[in-house]
């Protein structure tokens, strides 16, 4: 066992965390004499090694042996588990990629749109853009394609969890409200993505996330009129720039 390696790997870590040799002295027990052999390279410091390692934070092993370096606290840590799953590969399309046979077309709604829709209601059969998704995906949101829509999110209203720009999936045959779920809504003609609440008498209360920006709306069971539940939000994506 080479003693000088020790006494680098001993130096080295004392000067990382601003340690003298008297402050090792006092936190081991060690005399002054045994640590200034240590730092020299005259003596190991194999009695005091579980004292020193801890001083130093790092492990015996890796003060002897040079081995690894891991703090004393690593061992007591949770084992590491996944937190994700490969789901494969991401494949690109256009308009002119055929529909592969677990593949929907879901229509994107924008705002105009929206707003033409007789009574607040959507019309799928409006030309314009369109979302693919999987049919499995869909069953597994209890989702009919039929009743399948995408719009767009606007603003930082509901910040953190939906960004502007981001597009959520929608359940057009979901549309009972459950508090503190998510939906879209079509207001006096405006396409609004919000969290719902009831309120007692039939009123209705719309939170945003980013409440500090977007104070909550209460409304009265008579000011509804000219407000049409969509569907509730079950899917959403987000471009990270």
């Amino acid at each position: 066992m080479s003693f000088a390696s020790i006494s680098d790997r001993i130096i080295r870590r004392a000067r990382e965390l601003n340690l003298k040799q008297k402050d090792i002295a006092e936190k081991t027990g060690a005399s002054k004499a045994s640590v200034s052999n240590w730092f020299s390279g005259k003596d190991n410091p194999t009695r005091f090694i579980m004292e020193l390692s801890k001083v130093l934070k790092c492990e015996p092993e890796w003060l002897l042996k040079g081995e690894y370096r891991l703090s004393p606290e690593s061992s007591q840590r949770a084992p590491v588990e996944n937190n994700a799953e490969y789901y494969g590969r991401i494949d690109a399309w256009d308009s002119a990629t055929p529909l592969h046979e677990d593949e929907v077309e879901v229509p994107f709604f924008m705002e105009v749109e929206l707003a033409a829709g007789i009574g607040g209601e959507l019309t799928l059969e409006i030309q314009g853009p369109k979302l693919r998704f999987s049919k499995s995906t869909l069953r597994r949101c209890g989702v009919e394609a039929g009743a399948a829509a995408c719009v767009k999110v606007s603003g930082n209203s509901m910040e953190p969890r939906l960004f502007d720009g981001d597009v959520v999936g929608v359940n057009t045959l979901d549309k009972r409200i459950v508090d503190g779920k998510v939906y879209a809504i079509n207001h006096s003609g405006l396409l609004r993505v919000k969290r719902l609440y009831r309120l007692p008498g039939g009123g209705l209360r719309i939170n945003s996330i980013n409440s500090a920006e977007h104070p909550d709306e209460l409304y009265q069971d008579k000011e509804l009129q000219d407000m049409v539940i969509i569907g509730r939000v079950f899917w959403h994506s987000s471009i990270w720039n």
